[in-house]
């Protein structure tokens, strides 16, 4: 058995409250690898094109307030 059959099978002997918070720790670890993704994405430079034409289109008026 691998380990990610071994994981599966254990979350699926979870008890309906343990299984709500894995759920809820899996979400959290989800939502800081992508904060860090995000982040080491702005630090390298890949979305200084994606900000850059957001600028443009802001000051051409094709944006509206949120």
């Amino acid at each position: 058995m691998t380990k990610l059959e071994q994981i599966e099978k254990s979350i699926t002997e979870l008890s309906p409250e343990e299984l709500k918070a894995f759920a809820a720790w899996f979400e959290a670890l989800r939502a800081d690898q992508w904060d860090k993704q995000i982040e080491a994405d702005a630090n390298a430079g890949r979305l200084d094109k994606l900000a850059a034409q957001g600028l443009a289109d802001h000051r051409a008026g094709r944006t509206r307030p949120l």
